[in-house]
């Protein structure tokens, strides 16, 4: 294919997956998509490669591959949709349900829409289903394996959580998402017919792979090794990686890491290689075109059984959000360079009434040629953060204060960015819970840079370990200072 005509039809993809975002985000209900934009859309070949993706929640869409391969050899008809969950069939944690619709012109089967969406609430034993001290995937919610999703499948689903009418519009406003998808596939088929589709999306796939490979040779040949560890409630957890760089190839080996435990940091290996990749694009192109053949020159080796190739029925919900920043840390880290907070910060709070979640933005990392950004989600979370007037507008709590953590970047020739404050009160009796990092290790910077502030937790100026849960009262103030980037280079 000639190079304009394949620039124009990556832009054609790309803006589709871009649409099908909008879609999502102005049709949903909740404040966790509507408000946090916490949901991602990617476009697949009929052979189950993804073509292209939105630039959404990295985490989603690296692993977003291993959910459509779940179905992929079903039987698929016009109008068909599919809806999972489980992590160990395609999923990342169980708040993360996917919708796969397959894709027709006419009776040829193109390929398939999907999208990905944190749901507030997917049932288990606590609101907003991401418990702190989870042992097993039950207590996390409800598991969908790969199944079709019709009416009566989301009235079904949506009746075992909490806040069914929300969880059935959320689901609905994923499959007009994926119809809005679908759309603009099939006129692109008929704009240019589906020989011209098929080699286009071929082509994107060979010129990611490419452009890959080229940046890859511009790093040195060798061995790289890195080491650091999640904070668990019973103690460190420590990761290990040697990354290889062989000519045009990058090979991610996990082996000497902790074997897979009895909490929640346990990481389905679809989410281990979601955050490989997404730390190769950092290091390598960005601009590339987010898609299967960008992962083409890239190994990642995580024995079955470990920490970062977990089997059933272990926890997962902290694995998708927090282990999953450190796998990308550990790879930055690897090539020297100074890491981000490492942690998603997350927040639930919900009684039998409503539920709530919430991620915070904290400090990156500095670089070589500049300061660290201060306040932003840092690696795998691209997520915004629930607005104020929303947060009180439709939930029993006040805001006391929002506000950068000033000082809390590490200190260097290049300061890393600072964390923030975010502190809420509580107007009616809630449960919590906190799943987050960097609380006893701080993020460490690069060259002589000083490493980033840790963050802490409080509860009525009470400090919480890492991982907490427990009860608020009318009146209690829950504070989250999270930390700051690491700096780079000595001041």
């Amino acid at each position: 294919m000639d190079p304009v005509t394949l620039q124009v039809m990556v832009g054609a993809l790309r803006a589709a997956c871009d649409e099908m975002g909008v879609v999502l985000v102005r049709s949903a209900h909740s404040a966790n998509i509507k408000e946090r934009r916490d949901a991602s859309t990617g476009l697949f070949d009929a052979g189950g490669q993804m073509v292209m993706q939105a630039e959404h929640i990295p985490v989603h869409l690296g692993a977003m591959p291993a959910a459509v391969a779940a179905v992929l050899d079903e039987h698929h008809r016009p109008g068909d949709s599919w809806v999972l969950n489980d992590p160990y069939r395609g999923g990342t944690h169980l708040p993360d349900i996917t919708v796969i619709s397959p894709v027709f012109a006419g009776d040829e089967h193109v390929g398939f829409a999907a999208s990905r969406a944190h749901h507030a609430d997917v049932g288990g034993r606590i609101p907003g289903s991401m418990p702190a001290d989870s042992t097993t995937l039950d207590e996390e919610g409800v598991v969908i394996e790969p199944r079709r999703l019709d009416d009566a499948a989301i009235r079904e689903l949506a009746g075992r959580m909490r806040g069914p009418r929300q969880r059935e519009a959320d689901l609905r406003a994923q499959l007009a998402a994926n119809r809005a998808g679908a759309a603009r596939m099939t006129e692109l088929v008929e704009r240019h017919g589906l020989d011209a589709v098929r080699e286009a999306m071929g082509a994107t796939l060979d010129y990611a792979e490419r452009r890959t490979r080229a940046a890859i040779e511009q790093l040195e040949d060798g061995e790289y090794q890195a080491r650091d560890v999640l904070e668990a409630a019973e103690g460190d957890l420590e990761l290990r990686l040697t990354a290889s760089v062989d000519g045009d190839a990058l090979t991610l080996d996990f082996s000497d890491s902790a074997d897979q435990h009895d909490g929640n940091l346990n990481c389905p290996l679809a989410v281990t290689r979601s955050a490989c990749y997404f730390a190769v694009r950092v290091l390598t192109d960005p601009d590339v075109p987010p898609c299967a053949g960008a992962y083409r020159p890239v190994e990642v080796i995580a024995p079955e059984g470990c920490l970062l190739n977990a089997r059933p029925p272990h926890a997962v919900v902290a694995g998708n959000v927090e282990t999953s920043s450190r796998v990308a840390d550990l790879v930055l880290a690897a090539f020297g360079r100074a890491l981000g907070q490492g942690t998603m910060n997350n927040l639930t709070l919900g009684n039998d009434d409503f539920t709530y979640y919430e991620t915070l933005g904290g400090g990156q990392g500095a670089c070589a040629d500049g300061d660290g950004p201060t306040g932003v989600h840092v690696a795998m979370s691209n997520t915004l953060n629930t607005p104020i007037e929303a947060l009180e507008l439709e939930f029993p709590l006040r805001a006391i204060e929002y506000a950068v953590r000033r000082g809390s970047g590490g200190a260097g020739a290049h300061r890393g960015g600072d964390g923030v404050v975010r502190e809420v009160e509580a107007l009616d009796e809630m449960s919590y819970s906190l799943i987050t990092a960097r609380r006893r290790h701080p993020p460490p910077g690069a060259e002589g840079g000083e490493p980033g502030a840790c963050g802490r937790n409080l509860v009525n100026g009470d400090e919480l370990p890492a991982k907490a849960a427990g009860t608020l009262r009318p009146g209690d103030r829950l504070r989250i200072e999270t930390p700051g980037g690491g700096g780079h280079g000595k001041a």
